[in-house]
């Protein structure tokens, strides 16, 4: 089986999140199960390039990787390059996997797969939910939807990593079919997982891309409600204007003595989670969550919101709490947690790890990937 990704970004452009580091994860791990796996991607890396050797086949992590110069920035990427090559190439493989929507790599990608006629794989990873149709760019989406999108997306096998998102996709498009199939996601060692610390001071984290639908402004706003000691917890990047938009929050409601902004954080960041009570992620719309995970995974407790794709995984199995995208229903929770609820924080950092190890084992995982690609290649 022959599979050709394509993405915008490949890591190491860890300022892209999860999307980005799943996809990476997800081409590893088919490579370890016998698949023949080609990345198609560009030097895409935020406001700056990747240092990469364009145009040249590079081994990431057993995956071949080719990186290709872009003329456009964020969030156009439009690498020629890169639609030269898979124009020449993409009879060589069964199937292509084409990762993110509303950008031109993603777009004229599936339009050539489909001219080439092979079978074609979207993973919008939340790029298709209501929140994303209609937020930035409205007027130029509903027009590239209408001449291009729509068609191309009847066209192809769509492929959701949660039942959210496959909810979401329902509404707006009707592909050959829909897959819902969870993300490949890194998670703690299991050697290293550490009992709670002492709660005297409420240890709050928030760790991700720092962007609007996040909902860390939601999470600001609700700091002056706390009746509680607490301290927060900012890790990640993000534009810095609207670093500074919540920054100006956080110090117009006297909370800025009581956070602590640490950026990005890659390899560290499985300690930062052990090192907090609760992580935090309001957002107002969240396909799936990886960080979730990888909290759960370190035994840390979650607080989302009800828009996050995770939502109903994490009430089902007890893992933690939901809340509305509003300041009060944030404040209220955490309240509620840290003054009644210390034991279920204990439970959740017992149990959790393991639960997170059975439910996300990679060869279980990889095997539902193979068996969506082995359905649609001889579907075609």
């Amino acid at each position: 089986m022959k599979i050709l990704q394509i993405n915008a970004s490949y890591k190491p452009a860890y300022i892209y999140g999860g999307p980005t580091m799943s996809v990476a994860k997800l081409s590893e791990q088919l490579v370890k199960a016998g698949c023949i796996v080609e990345a198609f991607t560009t030097t895409a890396n935020g406001a700056v390039e990747l240092p990469v050797a364009p145009n040249h086949k590079t081994n990431v992590d057993g995956v071949d990787v080719t990186y290709f110069k872009r003329i456009t920035k964020d969030h156009t990427h439009f690498s020629p390059a890169l639609l030269i090559k898979l124009w020449k190439q993409a009879g060589k493989f069964d199937l292509v996997h084409i990762h993110a929507w509303w950008n031109l790599v993603s777009v004229l990608s599936v339009l050539i797969a489909l001219i080439k006629k092979k079978p074609v794989l979207i993973s919008p990873r939340g790029t298709l939910s209501p929140y994303s149709f209609h937020n930035k760019n409205r007027s130029v989406k509903k027009l590239l939807h209408y001449l291009l999108g729509e068609q191309l997306l009847k066209r192809s096998y769509m492929h959701a990593t949660s039942n959210a998102e496959y909810k979401a996709l329902t509404a707006i498009i009707k592909p050959e079919k829909i897959f819902d199939i969870q993300n490949f996601v890194n998670i703690a060692p299991a050697s290293a997982i550490k009992p709670s610390s002492d709660i005297s001071t409420f240890k709050l984290l928030f760790l991700s891309r720092i962007e609007e639908k996040k909902g860390l402004d939601i999470l600001l706003n609700a700091l002056p409600f706390l009746n509680i000691p607490y301290h927060l917890t900012i890790a990640g990047d993000g534009d810095i204007d609207y670093i500074d938009q919540l920054k100006n929050i956080a110090a117009n409601n006297s909370s800025s003595a009581n956070i602590t902004w640490i950026g990005f954080q890659n390899e560290s960041k499985f300690d930062v989670f052990r090192n907090h009570h609760l992580l935090v992620l309001p957002s107002y719309d969240e396909n799936f969550g990886n960080v979730i995970i990888e909290s759960l995974s370190s035994g840390t407790p979650v607080l989302i919101s009800e828009q996050v794709g995770l939502a109903d995984y994490v009430v089902q199995n007890n893992l933690g709490w939901v809340c509305q995208t509003t300041p009060s229903s944030v404040s209220d929770a955490i309240n509620n947690i840290a003054g009644n609820n210390l034991d279920k924080l204990s439970e959740i950092r017992s149990l959790a790890p393991e639960i997170i190890r059975t439910d996300f084992d990679e060869n279980k995982l990889v095997q539902k990937y193979i068996d969506m690609y082995s359905e649609i290649i001889n579907h075609g």
